[in-house]
């Protein structure tokens, strides 16, 4: 087997752009892992604030316009990057996302570079068309699926379920997500932004204001609750979604919740966030891919409470550290509720360190990274015995 200590490679990810998002996240973390091991990580992207972090951990980016969907610029990007993956002598391409993959799958099947994937979603797939687009996502010499549930979805719309698959979940940073390393001045800080001003059990739902998050159904589950000795923080960026928030506004202000349901916008600083909440939710009402509120939340030591769908039933260990509920259905979400605000100090004690185990068990980002390089490295020899170098 190819040993990355040994053998310096060069691997070129790319994606439509270096803003917010977990491809991004995953783009970064990735790059952390070949750099760490002596390799080169180069990035193409249209750019973002994202490629400030990539550089800062030694990786190099370069700007393309990988994001557009425009079929001529998708096939004008396939003589960009044989251009860079020829000057770089790059040696494995990463695609992250649907359009950027076609280009970046042509350029490596043209100069027999291997490919790989990352399948970060279920994308629109009913149409024929769509699944068409979406199948480049299937083509990758290796496919990473963020999840177990990702890659039942991967075999059961495309008929892919061999070898080349690997589930590796998401991982995230257990010394940032570590309840010891959140000083009693940062929960303060923003309980006093947040008007926390006095002990008060919370309810938190962490996420960007979308539909599909279910916050409405979040504010049904806390009218059936029928407690008023609470708060629920809706934490999140509507992201443009104006109207959305003022929707949200309006079914706080029919269901008489002015003074309990709080929609603070961004926050900054989430590990301390999670400090203050009493119960963590996700009522996503499609599957998550992953779902990484839920298990940052874990690692804080925080009950959670999540839809029973998705890579949710892979993330959330249910009654040990935390509860599933029927998706979109607040009599069922209120009951979770209630069974996480009427916990005792031991049972609520017991759960936080069943979660915090559980997290650093299977979803830090060192596992992540060590999956993902080694996943590299099967390729990388699986591409040297077909073309007979052995290397």
């Amino acid at each position: 087997m190819v040993d990355s200590k040994q053998t310096s490679r060069v691997v070129l990810q790319v994606l439509p752009h270096m803003g917010a998002g977990g491809l991004v996240r995953g783009a970064i973390d990735a790059a952390a892992a070949q750099v760490k091991a002596g390799w080169t990580a180069l990035v193409a992207s249209e750019g973002g604030y994202g490629t400030h972090e990539l550089e800062r951990l030694g990786g190099r980016h370069f700007a393309l316009p990988l994001a557009s969907k425009n079929p001529i610029v998708i096939v004008q990007n396939i003589s960009r990057l044989r251009r860079l993956i020829t000057q770089q002598y790059v040696d494995i391409v990463h695609a992250r996302s649907r359009a950027p993959a076609w280009s970046a799958f042509i350029a490596a099947k043209q100069l027999k570079r291997p490919f790989i994937t990352t399948f970060h979603g279920t994308y629109g797939h009913k149409s024929r068309v769509k699944r068409s687009y979406n199948k480049v996502m299937t083509l990758g010499d290796g496919v990473i699926a963020i999840s177990r549930h990702i890659a039942d979805h991967i075999e059961e719309v495309y008929g892919v379920g061999d070898e080349r698959v690997r589930v590796i979940h998401r991982g995230i940073d257990t010394s940032l997500f570590d309840p010891s390393q959140v000083s009693p001045a940062r929960v303060v800080n923003l309980a006093t932004n947040w008007r926390l001003v006095e002990p008060i059990p919370v309810i938190m739902m962490p996420g960007r204001l979308s539909r599909w998050k279910g916050q409405k159904v979040l504010i049904e589950a806390l009218s059936v609750l029928g407690r008023r000795d609470i708060r629920c923080l809706i934490v999140g960026d509507e992201q443009g979604r104006s109207r959305y928030r003022q929707e949200l506004e309006t079914l706080i202000k029919r269901r008489s919740l002015e003074e309990i349901v709080h929609i603070p916008g961004h926050c900054r600083d989430m590990p301390a966030a999670y400090m203050l909440s009493d119960v963590v939710v996700s009522a996503s009402t499609d599957p998550e891919a992953f779902g990484r509120v839920i298990v940052e939340a874990q690692a804080m030591g925080r009950p959670v409470v999540a839809s029973d769908h998705g890579a949710s039933r892979e993330t959330v260990l249910h009654g040990k550290t935390g509860w599933v509920f029927p998706s979109a259905d607040p009599e069922g979400l209120a009951r979770a509720l209630r069974r996480g605000l009427e916990l005792t100090a031991d049972e609520r004690e017991k759960m936080s360190n069943e979660a915090i185990a559980h997290v650093r068990r299977s979803f830090t980002v060192e596992s992540m990274r060590r999956a993902t390089m080694q996943t590299y490295l099967e390729v990388l020899e699986k591409a040297a015995l077909r073309n007979g170098d052995g290397s």
